[in-house]
């Protein structure tokens, strides 16, 4: 295995190490940190065990929009 083969594989494996998922307040905050907005409401879905959170926000223009955070960030 080459020096860069080995040296790319010791971050997947790292960043894989230090990968945790983030609790629902941790996405709503990240949301509302990014977008200024109004959160409406939450829903925690699971697609094939992955965790999403769909997050409905209300901007300052006044729209409505649904917002995807995947759980294992």
């Amino acid at each position: 295995m080459s020096a860069l083969a080995t040296a790319f594989a010791v971050m997947l494996i790292s960043s894989a190490a230090t990968a945790r998922e983030i609790t629902v307040q941790e996405a709503i905050d990240q949301v509302q940190r990014e977008t200024s907005a109004k959160v409406l409401s939450v829903q925690t879905l699971r697609l094939n065990s992955r965790k999403i959170y769909r997050i409905k926000i209300l901007t300052s223009g006044g729209q409505v929009r649904v917002l995807e955070i995947k759980a294992d960030q």
